[in-house]
């Protein structure tokens, strides 16, 4: 019999027949529905990060509030770091409960009970007592992100077959991409910009909701359970997975064997380490435009336009060329992105440029769209490609220790292109667009995994 949740899924999915005949039969029955709530859940929680985006709004609470510009600074690194630093310690617990949506649902909550303190201090809080304590918050709100970050692969490997995972996380990246749409015309049509620290505790109040609804929806998946291992067993499998001796009992020393003896887990953090040139990018664009004087005509919600509307297209596009070749996308955005990068730094050195005339706007948003765009075929990827390249709790392994070194790599290339800024904003966008560029030759040699590849 086919449901109404069956005839919607098939409209928004390209589904794989080979794929899903070789699923259980618990897993086969309840593909449209688990893929509408991943969908459903992804998105709220992606709704979520918006109101509470540490580029955008957290730096704008700040400055209502009257916080030292010197604990803006902190803001990315703890939200970005912070989520990713903790993910191999957090595993050895995660691997031993056997469904994994718990987890997720519990870094939901989480987030949502850090995001309502930091409304609690937006109506009530003011100068460096505000800042400390929002920063405090958002630590606790990172640990829950961590933990959500770990789970949703491993959920999804099981409730959704290869060749479809890429569409079910394009699906939110799109919808996403609509409420960041909306929220970049609310905040232009209430003074663009100019929001009071009431505006901004409602504003962090939608995002606790969110996030609640977002476990809600998730708890609702209907997950096999799968090898939910003790504390002997995932010390175990650590060691099955990177040949190392059943005595080991450091985290740090059985993420250096999975380094050592795993050459695919190697190549995949290695590619994805280089590929930072379209997330690191994007704000150094921003103040490059509004040095130019660009910066005051676009607006801080024409930028969030730009990326709302780029995440609208690129979800989609990029959520059916990730099953085809996860690799390939990665690869093929990360050239493009070097590329946009590059005209950018030789367009501002041209006599004569105006930053701030009507062509001087078009040349920067036009260049934080197209590298946003391509952003989202990057993060496409690389999701996709963790998710079928492993299976079971190698799968919760990689992502985990991963992410844990993605977390250190991120703030030593952050570092240096902050640093190279300091000469130039070009020759940080330089720098990311080598590193950016040598990622895509990387990528191009990884093992492919896609099923849709092979047809």
């Amino acid at each position: 019999m086919v449901t109404t949740a069956d005839r919607f899924y098939s409209r928004l999915v390209t589904r794989d027949a080979d794929s899903e005949g070789d699923l259980p039969d618990v897993v086969r029955r309840e593909l449209p529905r688990n893929g509408l709530r991943l969908v459903a859940a992804n998105t709220l929680q992606s709704s979520g990060d918006q109101t509470v985006n540490a580029s955008t709004v957290l730096p704008w609470l700040f400055h209502v509030l009257g916080v030292p510009a010197a604990l803006v600074g902190l803001l990315v690194p703890i939200r970005e770091s912070g989520s990713m630093l903790p993910q191999a310690f957090l595993t050895p617990l995660v691997v031993r409960v056997r469904r994994r949506k718990w987890v997720f649902v519990t870094g939901a909550l989480v987030q949502a009970a850090s995001v309502a303190v930091m409304a609690a201090i937006a109506a009530l809080g003011h100068g460096t007592a505000a800042g400390v304590g929002v920063l405090a918050a958002l630590v606790v709100f990172s640990l829950g992100r961590c933990l959500c970050s770990i789970a949703s692969k491993d959920v999804q490997g099981r409730t959704i077959p290869s060749g479809e995972r890429g569409q079910i996380i394009g699906l939110a990246t799109s919808a996403a991409g609509l409420v960041a749409i909306t929220l970049g015309l609310a905040i232009r049509i209430l003074g663009g910009g100019d929001l009071g620290s009431t505006e901004l505790a409602f504003l962090l109040v939608a995002g606790a909701v969110l996030w609640l609804l977002s476990a809600s929806t998730y708890s609702r998946v209907v997950e096999p359970a799968g090898e939910g291992r003790s504390r002997r067993g995932a010390k175990d499998h650590g060691a099955a997975a990177g040949g190392a001796s059943e005595e080991s009992t450091s985290w740090f020393a059985d993420a250096a064997r999975l380094f050592r003896d795993d050459a695919t887990f190697r190549k995949f953090v290695t590619v994805r380490g280089l590929l930072l040139v379209s997330s690191l990018s994007p704000p150094f664009i921003v103040s490059m435009s509004v040095a130019s004087g660009t910066g005051a005509l676009a607006g801080l919600g024409g930028f969030i336009l730009a990326s709302g509307v780029a995440s609208l297209i690129g979800g989609r596009v990029f959520g059916r060329l990730a099953d085809r070749s996860s690799r390939l996308l990665m690869a093929g955005a990360a050239t493009a992105a070097s590329a946009v990068a590059v005209a950018l730094v030789l367009a501002v050195s041209v006599p004569g440029f105006d930053g701030g005339s009507a062509l001087g706007v078009t040349v920067f948003v036009g260049a934080y769209f197209l590298l946003t765009l391509l952003h989202s075929g990057v993060r496409v990827g690389r999701k996709t490609y963790v998710v079928d390249v492993a299976e079971g709790n190698l799968r919760t392994t990689y992502v985990a220790v991963g992410n844990t070194a993605m977390g250190i790599i991120l703030l030593v290339v952050g570092g240096i292109s902050s640093a190279l800024a300091v000469l130039g904003v070009q020759w940080a966008l330089v720098f990311l667009a080598v590193l950016g560029v040598v990622g895509a030759v990387s990528a191009v040699t990884m093992p492919e995994v896609s099923r849709g590849a092979a047809r």
